[in-house]
């Protein structure tokens, strides 16, 4: 089980982190701070293994809290949350120690997956950016296929053995068209327009198959 401490100064905003984290089976929230001071005070007990915290917020600011608790604590997953898709400033909080960078309008799957990877100690950015870094040439991410969930990749890989959308929707137990929306949502977020060119990609990064 993924433990996680939300930091945002907003109520409402922690409330509906907690209720999205609470259906994820994996992860639970053990503790909320509205301040990088408050918070920075709950982690000296541990029992933490990822923070998610909002970078913009009075007082201390997450982006300073975070990479304090990145100094006192090396090991905790770090996830960066904000409103905004600044390439430079995801360059910046990704080289402080940030393990990921997640914009407020990126998809439930993606925050959770965020909090996965960051608690093993790996990167991942949410696809607006992660799109806005790539067109710049500067892309954090080594394996283009992190921007997606689990469940994308199990499509993807799919996709990549040459599998139509109903024998897909078969092996998922979910209809054609809700693999439909998989593939265009694929497509967008690693910038593809057709398969091909996600064969393309697979076999660029060295690999034609993904792991699920």
């Amino acid at each position: 089980m993924i433990r996680v401490m939300i930091i945002d100064d907003h109520t409402m905003v922690r409330t509906a982190i907690s209720h999205l984290i609470g259906g994820a089976g994996d992860i639970e929230v053990v503790a909320e701070a509205d301040s990088g001071e408050r918070a920075l005070e709950l982690l000296r007990a541990g029992g933490v293994d990822a923070v998610l915290c909002d970078i913009h917020m009075p007082g201390m600011g997450g982006f300073e809290c975070l990479k304090r608790a990145h100094q006192s604590y090396p090991g905790l997953g770090l996830i960066a949350l904000t409103a905004e898709a600044d390439i430079s400033l995801a360059r910046e909080v990704l080289e402080s120690g940030v393990h990921a960078y997640v914009t407020k309008d990126a998809e439930p799957d993606e925050l959770l997956t965020a909090m996965r990877k960051a608690s093993q100690g790996k990167r991942f950015v949410s696809s607006r950016i992660a799109q806005e870094i790539a067109l710049h040439n500067g892309r954090p991410e080594e394996d283009p296929f992190d921007v997606l969930s689990g469940r994308e990749q199990q499509v993807l890989r799919m996709i990549l053995e040459g599998k139509n959308n109903t024998t897909i929707s078969d092996a998922l137990c979910v209809s054609p068209k809700t693999i439909s929306t998989y593939r265009a949502r694929i497509h967008e977020k690693l910038g593809v327009n057709t398969d091909i060119d996600l064969l393309r990609m697979a076999v660029k990064a060295g690999r034609t198959v993904l792991s699920a």
